[in-house]
């Protein structure tokens, strides 16, 4: 059933859990509607949303955690370790023009009627390529951009990161068609991955006029992975799966060929149950039970979204 709403004002969900304030401000159109849901498995399951937003056709996936749930995770919106009542991973167009991805997270969440504190993240990759793995009861949903991937451990730049660079919002232009750079002699040209939502034609950068820079458009650069598990962790195991799923992450792209660590923006949320009386599993390094499966969890839905960029599927 398609639901009109409006985007635009809504503010911050607080942590104590208030709804957002709806939307009025902007009053840009928002068309949402449900696409389909991913195969049935336990806990929580991630719902892929199409909406239209400000000219565009995007998706975001949701998820509906409900009482119960605690997250960790680095998302712009909602990070840390806490109780959270949804996830949301939304896809913005490229060259996003805001300086407030959280605000601007809030604002789909209050259009979707999510209530209470949660967890947003944003992407310029295409969401509805979404890839998923599963290992004993654990689930790895995952999207993939590699735009602008590189190294964590990268020379230090010569001009400080900009504000928008910094956030979990994607580092690409208005365009998604990558064209290549002409190599310079203080740089090296770097590889380029396709497109996610590759066109039909794409077409050699034009020659600049004399004296002009010529505009290079990048493309999606931000891997965000959502792992859902069946069991409560504690504080030290959730960081520790955060740390697990970045291992399985970099495991799985230099599997697929790509001489990489990541991108700049990459985001992990790790969703578990509160710890009931019987307490939480204290570990979830990758030798651990739980630790393993979500390890392979992520290795096979990030391997599944890094392949087609090296022609391996």
């Amino acid at each position: 059933m398609r639901a009109p709403h409006m985007i635009g004002g809504a503010r911050r969900p607080r942590e104590n859990g208030p709804e957002p304030v709806p939307p009025s401000h902007q009053g840009c159109a928002i068309d949402s509607v449900r696409v389909h849901l991913p195969a049935q498995c336990a806990g929580p399951r991630a719902e892929l949303r199409d909406r239209h937003e400000d000219g565009h056709r995007l998706h975001h996936l949701v998820w509906r955690l409900g009482p119960g749930v605690r997250v960790c995770s680095s998302a712009v919106l909602g990070g840390g370790i806490g109780p959270r009542a949804w996830i949301l991973n939304a896809q913005v167009p490229g060259g996003y023009p805001r300086l407030d991805p959280d605000r601007h997270l809030a604002e789909i969440a209050a259009a979707e009627g999510l209530t209470g504190p949660g967890a947003g993240l944003m992407t310029a990759a295409e969401v509805a390529a979404y890839r998923t793995g599963r290992d004993g009861g654990v689930t790895a949903t995952v999207t993939t951009g590699l735009g602008v991937r590189g190294w964590a451990a990268a020379p230090e730049t010569t001009a400080p990161e900009s504000l928008a660079s910094q956030t979990a919002a994607p580092e690409c232009a208005a365009d998604e068609t990558a064209t290549v750079e002409a190599p310079t002699p203080e740089t090296t040209v770097p590889e380029f991955v396709a497109a996610e939502t590759p066109t039909p034609e794409t077409t050699a950068p034009e020659t600049a006029a004399p004296g002009t820079e010529p505009r290079t458009p990048h493309r999606p650069g931000t891997v965000n992975i959502v792992v859902v598990l069946p069991v409560a962790l504690s504080d030290a195991a959730l960081v520790n799966a955060v740390a697990t799923a970045t291992e399985a992450k970099v495991q799985a792209l230099l599997d697929a060929g790509l001489d990489c660590s990541g991108t700049p923006t990459d985001a992990v949320c790790i969703a578990a149950p509160e710890p009931g009386p019987d307490g939480s599993e204290p570990f979830a390094g990758p030798r651990s039970p739980w630790g393993a499966r979500i390890a392979r969890a992520v290795h096979t839905a990030v391997l599944a979204g890094a392949r087609p960029a090296r022609g391996l599927s």
